[in-house]
């Protein structure tokens, strides 16, 4: 049974990402696109700045919580065993899953033990992840997003474009036209006459969810954080949306990567003040929901649920963790500001990257959790200038350039990678040769000092033959880039003629 057999509008289907260069290169063009993403990245970063500034040790809580996390990766399996144990002392129930499918089936069998049809679902990245809704629509179970730009989304037959604004492609026209047009399909119909103002925008959909809190019996969420020692889940969101749906439904179910766990409650005040200034450019997050297990049930005093489910994923993350320099992107809090302050991604959008996660994060974050095989991932880690900007406001200091450079080496000269927990080599990608054959000339003309003095001697005497475009290969490269000058002599000639009588 799919939601149309349900009365309901079906999702649509997975797309098929071409490469990122294609998919940028239609981006660009589309100057609404543009306007909004600079809009918005815009005033998000530079709330980010002036929120960071406030606090003088910010750059000690970088170091803690890059330290925090690099620690919680060394131990990982430790902490995974000691959170089970809590959250089992606690009244909850985990599940372990290796990847995506089995993760999907965890969720689709709970859901259908309790009867119900239809789920409620606070901001999630894991279960988009996995396509968690997709399976459950082919279970002919309703899923419903209940963040306010995840519900866009979701009415718009759209796909999430940003970590924290995943409607961020979307102006005030667009979102009032798929209220008018969407929301009657799916539940309470907007209001007539809905304008574009946001007061009123945020009415319709509060009363449009406001009814699906009410009658939900499971609800399916992440987890920004969770706590090994004492088993707590800790979500941060700026709507109140999520407490609706960690509250009211009988069932919750909870899918969170195994990256997310911290040791101690302590931990948590460094990451309490580093992620809402970097996320929303705010001191506190205006609702941060903790739980731990069951807590009071609705047998008792008639508050929270009365079963809790946590499915701790891997999906890829093991065989991340493997790799000791890819490994620090585990370390990321799902901020978003690397995307805030990144000019590829302003200008080409989240959806050319082919993943939930978009910008510098996910152009590294991708291809080592999917691995490098498809057009899309192999082309993710060279949708970056190499600018540094996203290392500098990272609020656990992953150096992206750095885990760029080392997957653009994996995917041009192929090479040990671990994949399902199995060590293999991976062949160079194709498309490939030419830039590796101009490495391989480079690094023999730079062993050789001789040659490279008679190299640039030879093209300092024929620089007026330069081309304006290079041929072959590297025309590529002069489609968006002028070739600089030949200087009339080498720098070391200079330097000798200038300098070289100097003690």
């Amino acid at each position: 049974m799919t939601r149309t057999d349900l009365g309901m509008p079906a999702f649509p289907p997975p797309p098929a990402f071409p490469p990122f260069p294609e998919a940028a290169g239609e981006a660009v063009r589309d100057e609404v696109l543009r306007a909004n993403l600079r809009r918005a990245t815009h005033t998000i970063r530079d709330k980010r700045a002036r929120a960071v500034t406030e606090l003088a040790d910010w750059d000690r809580l970088r170091a803690a919580g890059k330290a925090i996390k690099d620690h919680t990766l060394r131990h990982l399996d430790h902490y995974l065993l000691q959170l089970e144990a809590a959250v089992t002392a606690a009244g909850g129930t985990v599940h372990w899953a290796a990847d995506a499918d089995e993760a999907n089936r965890i969720v689709t069998t709970l859901v259908q033990a309790t009867g119900a049809r239809e789920v409620v679902k606070v901001k999630s990245m894991a279960t988009q992840e996995i396509g968690l809704n997709e399976a459950l629509e082919a279970a002919g179970i309703a899923a419903y997003e209940t963040d306010l730009a995840e519900l866009i989304v979701q009415l718009g037959h759209d796909r999430p474009s940003h970590i924290l604004v995943p409607a961020i492609h979307r102006n005030r026209d667009e979102i009032r036209d798929i209220f008018l047009s969407e929301m009657g399909r799916w539940g309470r119909p907007a209001p007539e006459g809905l304008g574009d103002d946001p007061r009123e925008l945020a009415e319709a959909a509060r009363l449009h969810l406001r009814e699906k809190f009410l009658r939900a019996e499971v609800a399916v969420s992440g987890a920004n954080f969770m706590v090994a020692e004492t088993g707590t889940m800790v979500v941060l969101e700026s709507e109140g949306n999520g407490r609706m749906c960690l509250t009211l439904p009988d069932t919750l179910i909870s899918v969170v990567g195994i990256e997310k766990v911290v040791p101690t409650f302590r931990d948590l005040e460094v990451f309490l003040q580093t992620l809402p200034r970097s996320s929303t450019a705010e001191r506190m997050n205006p609702y941060t929901t903790m739980w731990t297990g069951l807590g009071p049930s609705k047998g008792a005093d008639g508050d929270g649920p009365s079963a809790f489910h946590l499915v701790l994923l891997d999906n890829g993350r093991t065989d991340t963790l493997a790799d000791e320099t890819g490994r620090q992107a585990l370390r990321c809090i799902r901020c978003s500001a690397c995307l805030n302050v990144c000019p590829v991604y302003e200008r080409a959008g989240g959806h050319a990257y082919g993943s939930v996660y978009p910008g510098p994060i996910g152009a590294i974050l991708s291809p080592q959790l999917r691995g490098t095989g498809s057009d899309i991932d192999a082309t993710l880690p060279y949708a970056s200038t190499l600018c540094g900007a996203c290392y500098e406001v990272c609020p656990v200091a992953i150096d992206i350039p750095e885990v760029l450079v080392h997957l653009r080496e994996r995917v041009a000269q192929g090479g040990p990678v671990t994949r399902a927990g199995i060590r293999v080599r991976l062949r160079p990608a194709d498309g490939h040769t030419a830039e590796r054959a101009a490495m391989r000339a480079a690094r023999l003309l730079l062993d050789h000092p001789g040659a490279l003095r008679t190299t640039e001697r030879l093209l300092a005497r024929a620089r007026r033959l330069r081309p304006r475009r290079l041929p072959g290969p590297g025309r590529a490269w002069t489609d968006t880039r002028a070739l600089p000058d030949i200087p009339a002599e080498p720098f070391r000639d200079w330097w000798l003629r200038e300098r070289g009588n100097r003690a």
